[in-house]
């Protein structure tokens, strides 16, 4: 099994996964995956797909089988604390045990550090950037 833990998932911050969709990587190479639940509201990351994290356990073998071939899939949801990382880490332990740890190699997920709280700050007016974008609802964040 894999020495990977909560603490040692590699992150990304905001602007190395914002330089990266502004470069237009190609859909087929980077997956971004947010696990918000209701907080989802108010914008989301641009080609991000959505899976809550209440869903993650349903969703988990269709996660593994549609994401097989990505390069990079970067997780995230709030303030990328909890959910985020648990998720990535599930993802990556799942991944591992259908796969192996070598297939495994093949493929970087990272944490996007701060989440989407810190995405929007920086990112949430950028229509390049980010969909559906309410500033109201984060002006308390």
């Amino acid at each position: 099994m894999s020495s990977i833990s909560i603490t040692t998932l590699p992150r990304m911050n905001r602007d190395a996964l914002s330089a990266l969709l502004l470069k237009g990587i190609s859909a087929d190479k980077l997956a971004i995956v947010d696990v918000r639940d209701s907080d989802h509201i108010g914008g989301h990351i641009k080609s991000s797909t959505w899976v809550p994290s209440s869903s993650l356990d349903v969703r988990l073998p269709e996660l593994l089988r549609t994401l097989k071939d990505m390069d990079t899939v970067v997780f995230h949801c709030a303030l990328s604390q909890q959910r985020g990382p648990s998720a990535a880490l599930r993802y990556l332990r799942e991944r591992e045990r259908i796969l192996g740890e070598e297939e495994c190699k093949k493929q970087e997920v990272y944490v996007l550090e701060g989440g989407f709280v810190q995405w929007q700050d920086k990112y949430g007016n950028d229509e390049r950037l980010t969909e559906a974008y309410v500033a109201d609802i984060w002006r308390e964040y």
